[in-house]
């Protein structure tokens, strides 16, 4: 029972084929996980399978589950599968939670609407699920309030409340620190082991070799190599295949040194303090960050990273301390790069309107704009598509040429590449390392990653508890901090 076969799947736009012909099989205990780079068409495929594609994609082929097709049964049938026999944890969980309830009321409500609980045993079996998940402190808080990794982290205590017998996981560890990854992985395959079917789409390599099962890896909307996980990843017999494995961080080579950054400081705090509700976030941290300089923060999620990053760029007030940033530079020449990419771009606007938009609004030349593209391999075809339209590594990327536009001199990148494939994950940082060095950019990278930082900073800083875990900063690639001159000053309130 609960058996998920996927035939001859084929999805149309305009006559344009985005998925050909592909065919996987899931079931209790034997999970199946769709691998391969943004765009590839890993999502579509999560879409028919789960009766959510936009009605002007066209769909051929069949997807069974226990032999009744759903691509062939009318919405409402396909809507009462939803929450009873199946069950998705969203590629965006802040765009898939309700802004306007409390964590705790969210889980509870699958348990009092779905399983049938009364209220207060309800709320009980919420307050375990979040336990699990290491959320027992956040059953208060509104998904605005939350991390990505805390939000990836309700949706995943949602989706384990359910108990549907199908699980589908749309990149599933997004934002969450290796600690969390590896613990989501395990609990999937977890649900797995206790009989549940689980289809799991991902770029991340360390979820497929955890979930096992069959592993599909996907590019162009094609299967190019499928079989059971052990194969797949230890011994790939396709080209594409072996370049995903070999871009993982690990795996990358030293890259060649840049000279110490000497140029200027562009932003720094001193002495700062931050707490939100009574609760302190950040105590008495002290940074700089200068021109050409790449400085990773690392730390589990919630620990304050993005927070920090947040009171340089003066998003946030601190309660107690003081930031610098240089004078005499534009503030919109202080970017960043969101970690949820959605919730930065207005939903209804094409890419296009949103460049053309921010070139009138700056000044900016357009034809800084195709280079930028090339450089992300983002066809320009894709200027004419909403948010929606896009994938999510897609959307990170017009998001990186956006910030990029305004040539900064200061750049808060948090979580750049969560979104990303290992292949353009490795693209992207390695554009910004260059134009780091090229512009004499200063780059703040946020980051669940040691191995990315380790490889791509110039300085590493592990954050904990509010604070730098040492008194010293760890030094990466041999380079060592210098002293910050004295520029202009922002304090509390400002």
């Amino acid at each position: 029972m609960d058996t998920l076969a996927i035939s001859g799947l084929r999805i149309e736009a305009s006559g344009m084929p985005l998925v050909r012909g592909v065919d996987a099989v899931a079931g209790p205990g034997r999970p199946l996980t769709l691998l391969g780079e943004t765009g590839s068409g890993k999502s579509l495929v999560l879409g028919a399978a789960t009766g959510t594609l936009p009605p002007r994609l066209r769909v051929t082929g069949r997807v069974l589950l226990d032999g009744t097709d759903i691509l062939a049964a009318p919405p409402r049938a396909r809507r009462g599968l939803w929450g009873r026999r199946l069950a998705m944890l969203p590629q965006e969980p802040w765009l898939s939670l309700d802004p306007t309830m409390r964590a705790l009321g969210q889980v509870a409500e699958v348990y009092r609407l779905i399983r049938g609980l009364p209220a207060t045993k309800s709320e009980e079996e919420a307050r375990g699920r979040l336990a699990e998940l290491g959320l027992e402190g956040a059953a208060g808080l509104y998904p605005f309030q939350m991390s990505g990794g805390m939000a990836q982290r309700l949706a995943l205590a949602i989706l384990r409340a359910s108990e549907a017998p199908v699980l589908f996981a749309d990149e599933p560890t997004k934002g969450l620190d290796a600690d969390r990854r590896d613990e989501a992985g395990a609990r999937l395959r977890l649900e797995a082991d206790r009989g549940r079917t689980v289809v799991c789409v991902t770029h991340d390599v360390a979820i497929a070799r955890a979930l096992r099962g069959t592993v599909a890896v996907m590019l162009d909307g094609e299967v190019v190599e499928q079989g059971p996980a052990e194969a797949v990843l230890d011994y790939p017999a396709h080209e594409y295949t072996r370049r995903l494995l070999d871009a993982e961080p690990e795996r990358w080579p030293s890259l060649p040194g840049r000279a110490a950054p000497r140029g200027e400081v562009v932003v720094s705090g001193d002495g700062l303090h931050r707490a939100f509700g009574g609760r302190p976030v950040l105590r008495g941290v002290d940074l700089s960050v200068r021109r050409g300089e790449v400085v990773a923060i690392t730390g589990p999620s919630g620990c304050g990273k993005t927070t920090l990053g947040d009171l340089l760029l003066g998003l946030l007030a601190p309660d107690a301390g003081t930031v610098r940033r240089l004078p005499g530079v534009e503030s919109w020449r202080f970017g960043k790069l969101y970690q949820d990419p959605p919730s930065a771009f207005v939903p209804h606007q094409t890419m296009r309107q949103a460049l053309e938009d921010l070139s009138k609004r700056h000044g900016v030349a357009w034809n800084v704009v195709a280079p930028l593209l090339q450089r992300l391999r983002l066809s320009t075809t894709l200027l004419d598509r909403v948010p929606a339209a896009l994938s999510g590594g897609e959307l990170q990327r017009f998001a990186l040429v956006r910030v990029l536009m305004l040539d900064p001199v200061f750049l808060l990148a948090d979580e750049p590449t969560s979104r990303l494939d290992p292949l353009t994950q490795q693209e992207v940082l390695l554009l910004l390392s260059e134009l780091a060095g090229e512009r004499g950019m200063g780059v703040l990278i946020v980051t669940h990653d040691l191995e990315l930082a380790s490889k791509l900073a110039d300085r590493t800083i592990h954050l904990e508890a509010g604070r730098f875990a040492s008194s010293d900063v760890s030094v990466s690639r041999g380079r060592h901090p210098t002293l910050a001159e004295p520029f202009g000053t922002l304090t509390r309130g400002q």
